[in-house]
């Protein structure tokens, strides 16, 4: 990448990255949401392989310590988590965080490999017990949105196999672009559209937290995914924003 190239890279990625907001109702529904928004360009995708194997393999061992014998939900982040998922409607027993799905698919034989860049932010995940998600940045209709659906957003993603629309409850919390809903019930399930694949050199990833879950805490996981996407692709540009409910419109 040249250097006129790469500082285009930085401000696209930035200005982006700049209109990204969370509805005040999100905020007005959890004030100690947090939103930490990371951007790769440069990204190297590809199936999973010994490096993406190496990330995934010893975040599942951090995260077997960490659950201790204990179910994910006895964990205080996942567990805050659940009472969010109360706060606008959603069952929690039958949705559950992406994390506390993550960790219910441990045991007996460790999480699906899916592909290089979904293996390591799912070991990012695991390993710093937060919900984290991946999506193709290049396939966005402007910034990602959080809000409170007002039920006629539309939704694209498969049943039995085929694809389907599908629509969120009314009040329910959601990621959107301009075009869609991008991600159910704040982080239980990712769209069809923006999902990441091998083809993927573009990408953003959402950190999702709550108390008692920190800000150190929070940045601590997005520097062990820049890491590991570095790992993956050298040539990684990453940028990172942190979004807070007092911001939540949006300086940066």
């Amino acid at each position: 990448m040249t250097s006129s190239q790469d500082s285009a890279t930085r401000t696209g990625a930035e200005e982006w990255l700049a209109g990204a907001s969370v509805d005040a109702a999100v905020s007005a529904l959890r004030p100690d949401y947090r939103a930490l928004l990371l951007s790769a360009d440069g990204l190297r995708g590809g199936p999973s392989d010994q490096t993406s194997e190496r990330f995934l393999a010893t975040a599942e061992d951090t995260a077997r310590r960490l659950l201790d014998g204990q179910k994910p939900e006895q964990l205080p982040h996942p567990a805050a988590w659940r009472e969010a998922y109360r706060s606008f409607g959603a069952r929690p027993q039958r949705t559950r965080s992406s994390v506390e799905a993550l960790l219910r698919r441990l045991d007996p034989d460790g999480l699906p490999r899916i592909d290089r860049i979904t293996d390591v932010y799912n070991a990012v995940s695991i390993a710093h017990l937060l919900p984290l998600g991946g999506e193709d940045r290049a396939a966005y209709a402007g910034p990602p949105r959080l809000i409170r659906a007002d039920g006629s957003e539309p939704f694209d993603t498969t049943a039995g196999g085929k694809p389907v629309i599908e629509h969120p409850e009314p009040g329910e919390v959601v990621w959107c672009d301009q075009v869609a809903i991008t991600c159910r019930r704040w982080n239980w399930r990712q769209g069809t559209r923006t999902r990441i694949t091998t083809d993927t050199s573009s990408a953003v990833f959402i950190l999702d937290a709550l108390d008692p879950l920190t800000d150190d805490d929070l940045h601590a996981a997005a520097d062990a995914l820049t890491d590991a996407l570095q790992a993956l692709s050298p040539d990684a540009v990453v940028h990172r924003r942190l979004i807070r409910a007092a911001d939540r419109t949006m300086g940066a």
